[in-house]
């Protein structure tokens, strides 16, 4: 059975080479696209009010987890040879929280779920979809993050509004077939939308004005926003947008159906990482330009 990924940059619209250019740098800020720290949105999935209790731990003393290594910035394979990025600074501060010990283990991703049914690991970090099927085999965690679709457009693009009225009869382009262009279709019927094959395209259609903006994945525009390939050219415009039945509910930790205890505890450690401060240093880190 094949799992569903994550919509972001594991498809062919999206993997845009990041692992040379952004991995070993651990996304470095360029001078292309940075924002002023002040100024990046820092997304947040917590209720203040809805406070989770720190459950008993009873006879766990440690997290196994399980990751994959080659979907960076979230995981990926360091200098040392050993695994880094926002899931797996997020595991070990899960565990820090916790007071617990704590391992990580990488396998190829199509092997995550199947891994953590037969035992050979406690939970599973690799921006692993929370999605009806999954929910079949796994329980999830809270939501920790999600990718919103977001519209770019050259530095001198007259609106920094993007709502159908405002760009009604722009050329937007999409990757062709993608959930990206069916919700243009669905909310943002005047524009002239210019199906590409893939988001490298639909790219360089913004680079050579072949298009008014580009609309697509936010995390991946980040990156590319980010790096040297956009020469500075772009920022962010209006959104972000979110809505469930076109991009996905988000993105949560797994853990065995049987094991309540365990989720409940990674809730805990993920609203107090958040409420510390500590989801936000780990997101700022790793998207100097954010995607929110």
């Amino acid at each position: 059975m094949r799992l569903l990924r994550r919509r972001i940059l594991t498809s062919a619209p999206g993997r845009l080479c990041l692992l040379a250019s952004l991995a070993l740098g651990l996304m470095a800020p360029t001078a292309s696209g940075q924002q002023p720290a002040g100024k990046v949105d820092v997304p947040g999935f917590w209720d203040p009010n809805r406070r989770p209790e720190r459950p008993e731990l009873g006879r766990i003393n440690a997290i196994r987890f399980l990751t994959e290594e080659d979907y960076p910035p979230f995981n990926f394979i360091g200098p040392d040879n050993q695994p880094i990025g926002f899931n797996v600074d997020l595991a070990r501060a899960i565990c820090t929280e916790l007071s617990l010990a704590c391992t990580i283990q990488v396998r190829r991703f199509d092997t995550l779920v199947d891994a953590l049914e037969e035992n050979r690991g406690d939970a599973v970090v690799a921006s692993l979809a929370i999605t009806p099927t999954l929910r079949k085999r796994v329980a999830f965690s809270d939501r920790y993050y999600r990718t919103p679709a977001r519209f770019i457009a050259a530095r001198d693009f007259p609106s920094a509004d993007v709502t159908p009225e405002a760009i009604a009869g722009r050329r937007v382009a999409v990757v062709g077939g993608s959930a990206h262009e069916a919700y243009l279709r669905a909310f943002f019927a005047e524009v002239a939308i210019r199906a590409q094959p893939n988001l490298e395209a639909a790219l360089n259609a913004l680079r050579t004005n072949q298009a008014d903006l580009v609309f697509a994945d936010g995390v991946a525009l980040a990156f590319w926003l980010n790096g040297s390939g956009s020469g500075g050219c772009c920022g962010f415009r209006g959104g972000p947008f979110t809505e469930s039945r076109f991009f996905g509910e988000g993105v949560g930790i797994a853990v065995r159906r049987e094991n309540d205890p365990l989720r409940l505890a990674i809730n805990h450690a993920l609203f107090r990482l958040w409420e510390k401060g500590v989801m936000a240093d780990l997101y700022l880190r790793y998207f100097p330009v954010g995607y929110y």
